[in-house]
Order: structure tokens, then sequence, then C-alpha cells
């Protein structure tokens, strides 16, 4: 199982890999799904070149859809990625298939809106390699996909979740013209919002209905596995570099546990040392859900808050003049300058800085609205912080054994690494007898075990010879050092991206006519789905947007969260429901059928 780790820049890619992602994935310097963290290829060619030394591999992001004025750059991107060593592109444009690509392998975005096994079969009919499934799916569907295709599939376990289904939100595009498909997303889903019946009468008063919890897949990585996903995909491309050093650290201590378990060999080369315990609630979270994985749940958004409210560390017992008297949770400590948040007495989220702890009195910046009985969260733990910051927070070294051999006059030092890459070097020298044969023996295995190189880990050393020789220890340093150059040169060598080139079909498409869901923005596109019988191609939301057109598709249900789901209570409120934001109105449409809801313009 692959561990694809997100990576806002160059640093923060490096980051991923030294912490145990067996893939990094960046966003080109335009038409990423995150314009907000484009890359040049100066510095994909770096993160590729260091991602190689451990057989990790580096996708580039180039899933928005484009426009014609923009097809020839983006076909230039691609075979800029394929000369700088990129083992994928990620993509939703269609328009990439019908260009002049090099041999690079096509992962299918999760843009792609890729729900339905008829879509991901044509996706692996017309040649992509790999597909982003889309996150609504549970463990039994990802199992029926898996069981009819035999394209690799990659699945998100952690981070952010997008409320529509990905590919299908136009709202930030309607409201304010910043398309999502275009990757400028103004995340109007974190908003606050009132929830109003026909009547007029506000059922939520300044709500955040419709942002999701952040999903947290880890406790499913087994039944993922069983299930045929072979990449579980860590969302946050706009996040920092400490929130990827913990999470990708976290999945690489889950996986490594779950290849024990199963006899499996990692998917890419090195151990990892982390020098802090990984925490998935330490860094960015709003709150844990598993989504869809085993059915429909509720609580699976935070109606108090969009922001990160952290890990959960204790409780108001009273308030005091000096400070708070609070009951933390086994195991936790808090120290100055923590950042905590709370829930105040008016129901929404605050926060504070700790200013000063001393046993269970706890004085804070801002005390407003706290009582007895407040639940408060470390969003911010200063110590972890400082951890994380470290840049030796972590070391992925590769397991050498090397073998010692002499002959006459010569000795000879060979280099063999986990992935079974080997190297020699040869060298005439003098055979000098050691005095003390156990001492020189000794000092020989200590020295060549010594970890000089920052990519390797001595784990073995072997010694052929007939009569124990001496060699003074900076000669002994000296043959390691040359030795394990040489085969970080050779290991350089060996890879060769995998490489895959599309033989164009014209196997038809699971549908006939495509609407603006379609995100067909461009003439390359458009040819494309006419060659694979597509009769009827309206236009991209962001050309020509239709009055009546779904700006939200969700398989989230505002009314089954908050415990008013339609089947249970067909009668219990006055529909149509409207989402009301600063005067501007959406309206709520519910599905029961198909347990969707989708939002329109009023």
């Amino acid at each position: 199982m692959q561990i694809a780790a997100p990576a806002k820049n160059l640093d923060i890619a490096l980051a991923a890999v030294n912490h145990g992602a067996d893939a990094v994935y960046m966003g080109a310097p335009q038409w990423s799904a995150r314009a907000a963290a484009g890359n040049t290829f100066g510095d994909i060619e770096k993160a590729v070149k260091y991602a190689h030394r451990y057989r990790a591999k580096v996708y580039l992001a180039l899933n928005t859809i484009l426009f014609d004025n923009e097809l020839d750059l983006a076909r230039r991107f691609a075979h800029q990625a394929y000369e700088v060593g990129c083992d994928a592109l990620i993509v939703q444009d269609m328009a990439f298939c019908e260009m002049d690509l090099p041999p690079i392998p096509l992962h299918a975005s999760t843009q792609c809106h890729n729900l339905s096994l008829d879509k991901i079969l044509f996706l692996q009919n017309v040649g992509f390699r790999q597909v982003v499934l889309a996150r609504e799916l549970s463990l039994a569907q990802i199992a029926h996909i898996h069981k009819h295709t035999s394209l690799a599939l990659e699945t998100f376990v952690h981070g952010s979740l997008c409320v529509s289904h990905s590919g299908q939100c136009y709202l930030s595009c309607a409201l304010t013209g910043r398309s999502a498909n275009r990757g400028e997303c103004a995340q109007l889903c974190r908003a606050a919002y009132n929830l109003i019946d026909a009547q007029g009468k506000v059922l939520q008063k300044n709500k955040h209905l419709l942002s999701l919890a952040d999903l947290n897949a880890s406790q499913y990585l087994q039944a993922l596995a069983e299930a045929g996903v072979s990449c579980i995909k860590i969302e946050g491309r706009l996040k920092d570099i400490d929130y990827v050093k913990n999470i990708v650290a976290y999945y690489r201590r889950q996986v490594d546990a779950l290849l024990a378990n199963t006899g499996k060999p990692r998917a890419s080369s090195g151990a990892v040392h982390c020098n802090f315990v990984p925490h998935p609630q330490k860094t960015f979270s709003r709150g844990n859900t598993t989504y869809f994985l085993e059915g429909c749940p509720t609580a699976m958004a935070n109606l108090q808050t969009p922001k990160s409210l952290g890990e959960e560390v204790g409780r108001v017992v009273r308030v005091e003049t000096q400070g708070l008297r609070v009951s933390l949770r086994k195991g936790v400590s808090l120290a100055n300058g923590d950042g905590l948040c709370f829930v105040n007495n008016k129901g929404q989220a605050s926060g504070s800085n700790v200013n000063g702890v001393q046993g269970s009195l706890l004085r804070l910046q801002n005390t407003a609205g706290i009582a007895a009985g407040t639940v408060l969260y470390r969003n911010f733990d200063i110590v972890f912080h400082r951890q994380l910051m470290n840049p030796k927070s972590a070391l992925r070294q590769i397991a050498v054994r090397l073998t010692f051999a002499l002959a006459p006059q010569q000795i000879s030092l060979t280099a063999t690494d986990e992935d079974g890459v080997t190297c020699c070097i040869a060298k005439d020298y003098e055979f000098v007898a050691a005095h003390n044969a156990a001492q020189a023996a000794q000092q020989i295995d200590s020295q060549l075990r010594k970890n000089s190189h920052p990519l390797f880990c001595i784990t073995k050393v072997d010694t052929q010879w007939e009569q124990t020789p001496f060699y003074p220890l900076s000669v002994l340093n000296q043959w390691r050092q040359e030795v394990l150059e040489e085969l970080e040169k050779t290991r350089e060598n060996r890879y060769l991206p995998e490489q895959k080139s599309l033989t164009k079909n014209d196997l038809p498409y699971p549908k006939n006519i495509l609407d603006y869901s379609g995100n067909v923005a461009n003439r390359l596109a458009a040819a494309f789905y006419r060659r694979h019988s597509v009769q009827h191609i309206a236009p991209a939301f962001e050309q020509k947007a239709p009055a009546d057109a779904a700006l939200m598709t969700c398989s989230y249900c505002l009314l089954r969260e908050l415990n008013q789901c339609k089947k249970q209570h067909p009668n219990a409120l006055h529909e149509p429901l409207f989402l009301e934001n600063n005067g501007q109105k959406l309206r709520l449409h519910f599905d029961c059928s198909r347990c969707q809801m989708t939002i329109t313009a009023q």
C-alpha cells in the first residue's frame, strides 16, 4: 500500500519523503486544483531527484479544466513533467487524452467525479493507469469496483472533505466568479448560514451547516487494502509543513504495522525514524469523520466552526478570580504558548492562548464566554510544534549490507542495499596481519558500520579472509564512504520512471449526452467525447451557466445531520428549505431515493 502525501512547495515535498511518503503530489505552475500551491519546474525536478533516491514517486497535478487558449502550454507542461522525471500526471480534463503527450502515465483526479463503476471502467479502457476514487464511496462499493477493474485504485484517507461531489461544485463560481474546477474555490461551504423554512422561520442560526469534519480513515487501512486500494492519499496541498510531517509520519507507522502483519514490502525504500510521536489531532483538525466508508453516518459536520479544533484536553471545573480550575484528560499537560479552542456560552467557537499553568489552575488570555463544564481543545501544542519544526525531526535511511573480502594484496568492499542494488570497489593494499586478531576484526566491523552517509544505514557487515588484517581507521572510513557514494550513483542510474502511452480508441462513454456538469471547456475535450460517442456536449458552467444548475451535489444530507431525515420524519419541516448568508439565499433539494442533497440558486 502506497502513501501519497501533499506538497505545497519543495521544502514540504522533501519533508514528506523524509517522514515516510511513498509518493508526493505537487501542483504544476498553473492548472492545479489548488491554484495557490503551484511550483516551478526547477523545484519539481529537485523534488523528483530527491524522492527517487528512496524509490518514492512524484505525481504532478494538472487537474483543472482548461480553456482553448491554454491547451498548448498545458501540453508543454506535460512534456516538461516527463523531462524532469515525474512519475505521472494527475488530470481532470480529457483534453490531455487528445494531446501529443510523452509516455507518462495519467492518473484520473478525483475531480473527474469517479463515483460509478461504468465511469471508472471507461477511464481504464481509454488508458489511465490509476484513478483517485470519489470520497463518497463505501468499502463495499470500492471492493465492487476493484473486482471488476484492473486500474490501480487510490482513495483519500485523511484531511479536509469537500461537501459536494468533487468536480461537481459550482457554488464558488456562481457566487464569486472563482471556479473550483479552475483551482480557485472560495470555500463557501465553510461559511456560516441560517437554515430557513418556507414560512421564513429560522431553524438554525449562524451555523456552519455545510462544513464537514476532517476525514480520518486510519482505522480502516486493512479494510481498504482488502477492498483493493493500492494507494492511500492524504489531503493538504495548502497545509503547512508541520501538518504534513505529522500526518505522513502517522500513516507511515500505521501502514508499516499493516505490512508487517501481511509480510508485504513497502512501496518505497528506507525505514523512517522520527524524533516525535505522531498524533493526528495535534496539527490542523476539525474533528474526525470516516464519512461514507461504512454507510451514511450522522455527525459528520462541524457546525460550530470551520477552523481547527484540535485535540480535546480537558474541561473547566469552575471559573475563579485567578483563572480557570480545570480537569485535564489523562496524560495531558499544557504549556505557556499553547493555543486553546472552546465553544462559548453563545454557541460560538472562540480561542485563547495559555498565559500560565500552575497545577490545575489555568490562566488564559481570553476567558469570555467560558463557564463550568466548558470543554477545552488544544489546536496549537507549542512543545509538539517545536519538535516538528526541528530540521532533524525524522531520518529516513536505506538498509545496506557490506561484504569485506580479502585477497592477496587487494581488498574488495561490496555494498548491497535493501532493493538488491549492488556495487563494489576494489583496492590494491598491502596485507598487514593484525597483532590482536579479535580486536582488529571488531575494529573493522565497527568502522564499516558507522553511519556517515545520510541516505544509508549499515545493518550488517560480512567479512571474508583467512587471516585477520589490520587497516588504519582513516582507510576503513574512506573505503566505506567511497562504496556508499558509488552505491548512491548506481541507485540513481538504475531508477527509470514507468512509461505508458495512450492508444486512442472509440469505446463509448457511459452517457451520450453531457450537460454543464461534464466540465467540457475546450475543443480537445469536446473532440474526445465525440470520438467516444457522446452526441450532445454542453459548454462548461464556467462558460455558460444554466439558471437552474445544481450548484452543489452532495451525498451529505443536512436533514440527516440534524436528525430530521425525511424517511423518518416526512412532515417535520415546511419545505422548501433555504440557506441564507448575508442576504444570499440558496435552495435545498432532497432526493431521498438516492440519499442526495442538491443546492441551487433561489
